[in-house]
C-alpha cells in the first residue's frame, strides 16, 4: 500500500523484504476536468509587487480551503529569472503550453520594453481569450497588447504607460480594474492586489474574496468602484 504520496504520484513499497528493494513509481491519473489551472508569467526584470500582488490572493483561494482543486504555477521562458529588483525566482515550468491554463496572469515589470519586440515571447503568450481568461497589470498590458489581444478591447494600465496603450487597444480606460471579453487588465503595481482579488472572486464568489480580503488585512479594495466580475 502507498506510504508517501506526493502530489500526481504514489510510491509503493513491496512488503516482506528485510529491505526495500523494489520501489515502484506509479503516475496516478489526476482528474484535471475540476481543477482552476492558473499561470502566472514570470521573465528577466518583472516587478515582484505585479506578481506577488496576484499570486498571495489567488493562492489563498486554495490554502484557506475554498478551491481545493486549484494550481498556481509559475512560468518561464527559462527555469531561473532574475526579478527588477534583483531576486532571483525559480520557474516551476519552463515555457509550457499556456493554452492548457484556465487563466494566464502577466504581471509587468522593466523587461516589458525588450519583450515587446521579442516575437519568440510574444508568440508564448499569445493566448487566445475565451476558454482561458487573460489578466496583465501594469506593464504586462502592454505585453499582450504587443501580442494582439487588445485590438477590439477596452483596457487599462499604469498611468505613466497610457499613452503607449493606445498603440494596441481599442480603447484606453483610467479604470484601476477593466475587463472586457475574458480579458483583465489593472493599473500600475498595487493594482496587482486588487486583481488577484478580483480574480478570486471572479472565481469563488463574493463571499469568498471578502473573506480572503480580510484575512490579507486589505482595506483598500476598490468594490464600489470595479464592475462585478463576470463569470
Amino acid at each position: 500500500m502507498p506510504w508517501f504520496v506526493p502530489e500526481g504520484h504514489a510510491i509503493f513499497l513491496t512488503q516482506g523484504l528485510k529491505r526495500a528493494t523494489d520501489i515502484t513509481l506509479r503516475t496516478l491519473k489526476k482528474d484535471w476536468k475540476n481543477t482552476v489551472k492558473i499561470a502566472f508569467v514570470l521573465y528577466d526584470g518583472v516587478t515582484l509587487l505585479d506578481f506577488a500582488g496576484a499570486y498571495d490572493p489567488l493562492t489563498r483561494l486554495k490554502t484557506m480551503g475554498f478551491v481545493p482543486d486549484l494550481e498556481c504555477q509559475t512560468c518561464a521562458p527559462k527555469e531561473w529569472i532574475l526579478s527588477s529588483e534583483g531576486t532571483a525566482l525559480k520557474a516551476n515550468l519552463v515555457s509550457p503550453n499556456l493554452s492548457e491554463y484556465d487563466y494566464v496572469v502577466i504581471p509587468g515589470g522593466d523587461g516589458v520594453m525588450g519583450l515587446m519586440r521579442d516575437n519568440v515571447f510574444l508568440s508564448w503568450i499569445a493566448v487566445r481569450p475565451g476558454r482561458i481568461t487573460v489578466a496583465a497589470v501594469c506593464g504586462g498590458v502592454l505585453l499582450i497588447g504587443a501580442a494582439g489581444m487588445l485590438r477590439d478591447r477596452r483596457a487599462t494600465t499604469h498611468p505613466g504607460l497610457q499613452e503607449v496603450l493606445k498603440r494596441f487597444a481599442r480603447e484606453v480606460s483610467r479604470d484601476r480594474i477593466v475587463e472586457d471579453d475574458h480579458v483583465i487588465t489593472a493599473g500600475g503595481v498595487t493594482a496587482a492586489i486588487d486583481m488577484g482579488l478580483y480574480l478570486s472572486e471572479k472565481i469563488a464568489g463574493r463571499e469568498v474574496r471578502e473573506k480572503i480580503q480580510n484575512q490579507m488585512d486589505y482595506p483598500h479594495y476598490p468594490k464600489n468602484n470595479l464592475p462585478a466580475p463576470v463569470r
